[in-house]
């Protein structure tokens, strides 16, 4: 799907025929994987940091903003819509009726209600939000991936931070993001740091889809075509492939050793010192039981999927948890694939039995289990879309039976918790219709510094490219009033 123009392979074995993690090959990657895996961090980060870890959690579609977090119950009927605010636990604020679960832990989290940027579209949306970058990059194809993209959060998250354990600092999961199509959605790879230092993809669903949602038990079809989607919500798989015998791991293994001895000969110490680490990344992964179980999150208790829900929701945001447990820096939780929260038609009847009672019993489940473990202070939660949805009402009678609303990038609402966050307040407002905001705008580079910042990293902090050049990761300051 993306292929490496800088990385290095055994000539016996390819990335594809590597030990298999969901989709990707950890014995096939090449030396500039493993520098995304563990590139050193400042100690200076030390000074800034109020979270270890962060679950970034992506609704790909256009979470609409009137039913979820921002509810105008005093617009007109065209713009209020069907859903009824209620009060939360925490005076003052109100959210939507189908979030009870949310609303009773509003003093875990808070609202920023006026994030803003300038594209409507599906694949510039999914690139500005992913990356924290509001322009388009050089060339942009909405089509399809590009080298010239900016990187994604991910891929930069991956890039800087080091790991304190045999894993990647940043993981994504439980799927890439794919349009029905089969196009590719661009904003979630690595981009112009080279696909060599893309982020870890965990493929617990990789089959193509033809139905959106929190399957199986809240699948559906927007537009009711019939399809009938049979995939299943699978632990990654750490066998040895076919064709990967013992003797040629070993032979791989043998390679690094051979280069280590010639350390001594040759200035190669940090390339030795990366290969060691990524020998030891691969054997980990065959043999940690902590890393087996936080995958295996299909065969949870069932105390547990009764609060997470047995979906590919509640498992995603489970393996999150258990994944930022044993040391990962960054997890991106794609909740939905491409369009599941794309309501341009049936938004009030899907909102209210597919999309929002999974969310909603997931991520109040996540917020329980970290905040009474103690972790919720250090592990930052933010959730949020490639836009919002517009303030009218439309109808589009030719795919769709019951009104919806269209893309719109100008406002969205977006939660955040834990991880230094003050807990229950609302930064920002939109103005009467929620359609732009009125108070406090912030733009993609606000959200993504709130997350550099809360992780440790200086103003300072760059990666750099293939010719060893900075380039500073910030691009705006933090929302204010949150950190």
């Amino acid at each position: 799907m993306f292929n490496s123009h800088h990385s290095l392979s055994h000539p016996e074995i390819s990335r594809r025929t590597a030990l298999q993690v969901g989709s990707i090959g950890l014995l096939g990657m090449g030396m500039n994987h493993l520098n995304a895996l563990h590139s050193e961090a400042s100690e200076e980060h030390k000074k800034f940091k109020t979270a270890k870890s962060c679950i970034f959690i992506f609704l790909s579609g256009g979470l609409s903003q009137h039913e979820s977090f921002d509810l105008k119950p005093e617009a007109p009927s065209g713009i209020r819509g069907e859903f009824q605010p209620i009060s939360t636990n925490t005076p003052g604020i109100e959210i939507c009726e189908h979030l009870p679960l949310l609303a009773q832990r509003s003093h875990l989290w808070s609202l920023c209600r006026s994030l803003t940027h300038g594209h409507s579209e599906h694949s510039q949306g999914h690139h500005v939000m992913l990356t924290g970058r509001s322009d388009m990059p050089r060339g942009f194809n909405p089509t399809k991936p590009q080298r010239t993209d900016h990187p994604s959060i991910a891929a930069l998250m991956g890039d800087v931070l080091k790991s304190d354990t045999n894993l990647p600092p940043a993981i994504v999961l439980p799927e890439k993001l794919v349009h029905s199509t089969g196009r590719v959605i661009p904003g979630q790879f690595a981009g112009q740091m080279g696909s060599s230092r893309d982020p870890w993809f965990i493929e617990a669903s990789p089959a193509h889809r033809s139905s959106y949602g929190a399957f199986p038990e809240y699948n559906f079809d927007p537009q009711r075509r019939g399809h009938d989607d049979k995939r299943i919500y699978q632990t990654p798989n750490f066998k040895i492939p076919r064709g990967l015998t013992l003797s040629r791991v070993n032979n791989r293994l043998h390679l690094l050793d051979e280069l280590r001895k010639q350390s001594r000969l040759m200035d190669l110490s940090a390339g030795v010192e990366n290969y060691d680490r990524y020998r030891n990344a691969a054997i980990s992964l065959l043999n940690d039981k902590k890393v087996h179980h936080a995958l295996d999150v299909v065969h949870a208790n069932d105390k547990t999927m009764e609060r997470y829900g047995k979906n590919s929701f509640g498992w995603s945001l489970l393996m999150a948890k258990r994944l930022v447990e044993v040391g990962v820096n960054l997890v991106q939780v794609n909740l939905g694939n491409d369009e599941t929260w794309d309501t341009h038609g049936q938004i009030f009847p899907n909102m209210k039995g597919k999309l929002l009672p999974p969310t909603d019993r997931a991520v109040s489940a996540l917020l329980d289990d970290l905040s009474e473990s103690g972790q919720l202070d250090e592990t930052l939660i933010v959730m949020c879309s490639e836009f919002g949805r517009t303030p009218k009402i439309s109808h589009l009678q030719k795919f769709y039976t019951h009104p919806g609303r269209d893309h719109w990038g100008r406002v969205q609402s977006i939660l955040l918790a834990g991880g230094g966050i003050k807990a229950g307040q609302v930064i920002g407002a939109s103005d009467k219709t929620g359609g732009f905001p009125v108070e406090s705008p912030q733009k993609p580079e606000n959200f993504a510094a709130t997350i550099y910042q809360a992780l440790g990293l200086p103003q300072m902090t760059s990666w750099y490219d293939d010719v060893d050049r900075p380039n500073f990761v910030y691009k705006g300051d933090p929302i204010p009033g949150l950190l």
